[in-house]
Formats: structure tokens, sequence, C-alpha cells
């Protein structure tokens, strides 16, 4: 019984409480996340049975076949967060340009990646939603893209949703990341994991060593290093949501280094290194682009892409002097 009284909704309203000058709208916001994020999860666990898997024959602006959940879950967290009316400004990785709502009072700009790892839809993988929250920071009456381009360490939330054998919320507010695990039988997300904190140094790492002869040679250098000294064991599933959620559970670094055919990187720095990032530094640990800390970076446009380093705080720093050293 204690159990239902560890509820999201009631952990979110408690963080409030330590803020007097509080009005309840990011209560709400989060709330509307939660709620859009339980609709995902409901078609999400019976897409084999309702014709919602495969393409739609469409292609998103990042170049890449977009899935019917793909297409689903940006609907309905667009839908949800503008009825909510507590957001003036959304950017999701799947839409060309942001969507400025001009009738939103709300002073708050979203970014989202509404199904992070929709490749592996038909396999049946963990995949996820990742999400970042902002304050408005222009002084204009309605938000514009600006407000999208702040680095992430301005973010007042972050978190992701997992999709897998249990849907897990995830969020940190800068007080401590937080996991909820949705029990279906009563449809609330319970406290399952206080204040994660990740290992400062592991012996895991996650990358697709297949494009290993496209990698710089510092990451080369890296992995043939703890190869050679057998210190770590790689675990890779391909789908960043769950890649991330394990290794910050247990301990890991998960690496997406630029490669000839993406010299820039390829993950995006506003919907996916952002977020995560600002998550992995509440819980002890770093994000970086191989020189930089992620959440230091000013994003340019709202589609940047980066190489991201991520996860145990040694191992990120160890990946960093190496790339330095070149």
């Amino acid at each position: 019984m204690d159990r239902l009284f560890s509820t999201l909704s009631k952990h979110i309203i408690e963080e409030e409480r330590k803020h007097p000058s509080a009005t309840g709208e990011f209560t709400n916001l989060m709330t509307d996340i939660a709620v859009a994020s339980k609709v995902i999860a409901a078609k999400v666990n019976k897409a084999g049975i309702l014709n919602i898997l495969g393409v739609t024959g469409k292609v998103n602006i990042q170049g890449e076949e977009v899935k019917k959940l793909d297409e689903y879950a940006n609907d309905i967290f667009k839908k949800v967060l503008e009825i909510g009316g507590y957001t003036c400004i959304l950017a999701s990785e799947e839409d060309e340009e942001a969507l400025i709502l001009k009738q939103a009072t709300g002073k708050y700009a979203v970014v989202f990646d509404p199904l992070d790892g929709s490749s592996n839809i038909d396999a049946n993988v963990s995949i996820g939603t990742i999400f970042g929250i902002y304050k408005k920071s222009s002084k204009e009456d309605h938000c514009s893209k600006e407000d999208l381009l702040q680095p992430a360490k301005n973010m007042v939330a972050a978190g992701y949703i997992i999709y897998g054998s249990s849907t897990m919320f995830v969020y940190t507010t800068g007080n401590g990341v937080h996991g909820f695990t949705l029990d279906p039988e009563i449809g609330e997300f319970i406290l399952s994991h206080k204040d994660i904190k990740i290992p400062e140094k592991s012996k895991i790492y996650s990358i697709n060593e297949g494009n290993y002869s496209t990698w710089p040679e510092g990451i080369k250098k890296y992995i043939n290093k703890i190869k050679q000294e057998r210190t770590h064991s790689l675990r890779y599933i391909g789908s960043l949501v769950a890649d991330f959620h394990r290794n910050l559970v247990y301990g890991g670094v998960f690496l997406y280094p630029q490669t000839s055919k993406n010299p820039k990187g390829k993950l995006r720095l506003l919907y996916e290194a952002g977020p995560l990032s600002y998550i992995v530094k509440e819980a002890g640990g770093k994000g970086s682009n191989g020189t930089t800390d992620i959440l230091d970076i000013v994003p340019n446009s709202i589609h940047e892409r980066v190489p991201l380093f991520i996860g145990s705080k040694k191992d990120v720093e160890e990946i960093e002097t190496i790339l330095k050293e070149g």
C-alpha cells in the first residue's frame, strides 16, 4: 500500500512545494508529458495487433524513414502539449520546423524525440521518448526559435521514457534523478529508482563496432586500449534510450563518434545529447562531444548534430584525454 503514495504525480508536486513562487504550470506540464507517455506505451504494447508496425512511406527531416509508431508518438506529444497550454513552442526530432503555439500563454519551450530507436520497433527492442524543458528566454509576447537555441545547462527539466519489459519514466529537475515504473493495474508511475547515481568508473562500453573503419584515430585508440587491457565488456543494443538507461543504472559509457559518413556526428544536440547529458550530470556522470561538455554547447539550429560520449564520468574524461592527445 505504501507504494501508492510514491507516485510520479505526488513526487512532482512535492518538488514544486520547495519553490514558494511556483505557479503550478510546471507540474501541469510534467503531468501532460506523463499522460502522453502512457498513451504511447499502450500503443507500443499493442503495436503488433493494431497494424501500426512498419513504415509510413514518408521520410523525415533527418532523412530517415518514418515508422508508423514514430508518427503516432509525434502527433500525441504535440496534441497533448498544445492542448495543455503550458508551452509556447515545441520542437520535435521528426518535424522540419519548430511549432510556435501562438494562442498559448505558457512560459515553457519543450524539445523532444517522440520515439528514439524506432529502427528497432519491428524487432520488439526497447525504445523510448526523450524530452527537455526550457523556460522561455525571450521578452516577446510569444516564443520564438531563439527560446529553443539555449545550451542544455539552461534546462529546467529533462527526462526519458523507456518502453520495454516495463515502462519507466526517468526525470530530473536538477535535484537528483528519479525513476518511476508504470503499474498497468492502477495506471500510475510508481517510484522504483530513487536518486539514481551512475558509478564514477565503469566496466561497460557501448558502441557500434561495425563502424570501426570510419572512426577518428582517437576513438580507435581508446577502443583498442580497453580491449587490450580487458577492462571493459561490450554491451550495445543500438537503441540510445535503452543503452543509456542500462549504463545509467549499472555504469557504462556510450560512444557515438563522428564518422567519415557523418563528420559532424549523427545524434541530435537538442533532442538527444542535451537532455541525456543534463540527466547524467545530475546522476554524477558526464556528456561530451569529445572536447566540450554537451551542456555548454549553444545550438545553431534545432536539428544540429554532435558526436556523443556519455556515461560514467571517469570513462568520458579518459576518452576526452585520448582525443586531445590525437
